[in-house]
């Protein structure tokens, strides 16, 4: 992935202290969303050490201090540090895990207040310190989602009505072929299984005919994947978020106005409203456009290797859920989870933020 500033200010370098990946001496902390908070884990090591066997202060105030910009970045603010009240409530074992959570407790447009808390296994106080943070600007990170195989468990229905409908017409479609091709737009398609010869007017009755028929099977039965409600929710109203999905319109607001999930995006892109499919950039690119955001912000959350290149052509991060295809299929991604449960905000941000 390329490394990319944000706001003027680097990022993304990765050698934070507390949380860069690439600092050989530093903590390494990774935070996960959890419920209106964040939470990590961090095994000392001696050269952690203050006094002989015990943690010293400065890592355990460190510790907290990440976590709770985290749980404010949670929320899709940049921040700094203003001030922080800390007690230190039990010695810190070097060796044994140490839990840290925050959590925002107040919130304005001008500055956050939160609280973080180091515990041991069994629930023993180590520190904790609320703390407040002056807010510089909401981050500039937007979130494009892809539909079928992202948002909505469709693979078997588009499936089932494409082989019919090229059985009409005596041509074989068989589950390598859906794989390959799951995610182009319906002419992509319709050429790569019956040839580049077939007249505009058959590629329209046909993918008129085959959408009617994946609509007819869906209505009743569309159902969210693993992690997207959560997720939705949680971004909305934090971070910019688009719909862009090679779909025709009529499958988008089935799909939409079944889940009721249409209020969360605030734009949504369609198929038909750029000359090229994926893996053509121009779906992603009418996005970014409409979000008013620079593409190198966007991350898209995918789940087909010519999104993946799409995404990537576009300039964008991607994130790639192996919900339609194999992980090794999705290894172009910028990052490949197997579902998007227990990724949030800050997993997004701080991937855009790192290149």
């Amino acid at each position: 992935m390329r490394r990319e500033s944000l706001d003027e200010v680097d990022y993304t370098s990765g050698y934070c202290f507390a949380c860069g990946q690439n600092n050989p001496i530093g903590l390494k902390l990774k935070f996960l969303y959890e419920g209106e908070g964040v939470k990590s884990e961090f095994l000392p090591q001696r050269v952690h050490e203050g006094w002989h066997g015990f943690v010293h202060g400065g890592i355990l105030y460190t510790l907290l201090d990440e976590a709770n910009a985290y749980a404010i970045l949670r929320h899709g603010f940049d921040c700094v540090t203003g001030t922080s009240e800390t007690k230190f409530r039990h010695p810190a074992p070097i060796g044994e895990p140490i839990q840290i959570s925050s959590q925002v407790i107040t919130k304005t447009h001008r500055a956050a207040r939160a609280k973080a808390v180091l515990t041991l296994k069994d629930g023993t106080i180590i520190a904790e310190t609320t703390s407040l943070f002056y807010i510089v600007g909401k981050t500039k990170t937007a979130v494009i989602w892809d539909m079928d195989g992202v948002i909505v468990d469709s693979a078997s229905f588009h499936f089932a009505a494409w082989q019919e409908v090229f059985s009409r017409r005596g041509a074989k479609f068989t589950h390598e072929d859906f794989i390959r091709l799951f995610g182009s737009r319906n002419d992509f398609i319709i050429r790569n299984v019956l040839g580049q010869d077939v007249s505009q007017e058959d590629i329209d009755s046909i993918a008129g005919e085959k959408e009617r028929e994946f609509r007819a099977r869906i209505k009743g039965e569309a159902a969210l994947l693993p992690g997207v409600s959560r997720l939705l929710n949680v971004l909305k109203g934090n971070l910019k978020m688009a719909l862009a999905t090679s779909a025709p319109q009529e499958n988008i607001d089935l799909i939409l106005g079944e889940l009721n999930i249409g209020e969360c995006f605030d734009c949504v892109v369609a198929g038909h409203e750029v000359a090229e499919s994926k893996p053509s950039p121009q779906l992603y690119s009418l996005a970014a456009q409409r979000l008013g955001a620079d593409p190198r912000n966007c991350i898209v959350i995918e789940d087909s290797p010519l999104g993946i290149k799409a995404a990537l052509a576009a300039g964008m991060k991607c994130l790639a859920v192996s919900n339609s295809h194999p992980e090794q299929d999705l290894a172009e991604a910028s990052a490949v989870i197997s579902t998007l449960e227990g990724i949030g905000p800050t997993t997004l941000i701080t991937m855009v933020w790192r290149g």
